[in-house]
């Protein structure tokens, strides 16, 4: 193994990985995470409600959002940097400020099982201690399961409505 693979599998202290079998097909799980009707309805922990400003799901596209909870708001800018519909996602999550400390990586993998969805989100901080910084202090591990948890009500609710007559 090379010295730069090594750098590259040794990132498990840096990285928080929530998958999840989904009971939907893959084309649907994509559209709902990727609609901006869709995600203000689900995206965020338990209590929390987003506003979307814009979302531009493309490469150089953006999404600035604002998540609210806990009485406060969490600005927030996600740039896309790699979009290959309907099974993978790659883009930079910051809260918009220039050389934001905290921003992080992430790549959301949407693969086809069956009838179901294996979705897979790999989010990559710049060290350790910022990953371990939002695992206590914004309980990054419980939210993004709760996150999961409403996206897959949001699912279900949809998979019905779309097969009323």
């Amino acid at each position: 193994m090379t010295a730069k693979n090594q750098t590259e599998n040794n990132t498990a202290d840096r990285e928080i990985i929530i998958s999840r079998l989904i009971n939907a097909p893959q084309a649907l799980v994509f559209e709902v995470w990727t609609d901006p009707m869709h995600i203000a309805k689900w995206w965020g922990p338990d209590g929390f409600t987003l506003t979307v400003y814009e979302m531009n799901v493309q490469p150089g596209g953006v999404w600035r959002s604002t998540m609210h909870g806990w009485g406060t708001d969490f600005p927030s800018k996600i740039e896309y940097l790699e979009v290959l519909k309907p099974e993978r996602l790659v883009y930079t999550h910051g809260s918009g400020m220039e050389n934001d400390p905290g921003e992080f990586h992430v790549t959301v993998t949407f693969e086809q099982q069956g009838l179901k969805t294996l979705l897979t989100m790999r989010s990559l901080f710049k060290t350790a201690a910022a990953r371990d910084m939002v695992v206590r202090e914004y309980k990054a591990i419980e939210g993004g399961n709760q996150t999961i948890d409403r996206f897959e009500k949001q699912l279900a609710e949809i998979i019905a409505e779309r097969a009323k007559p």
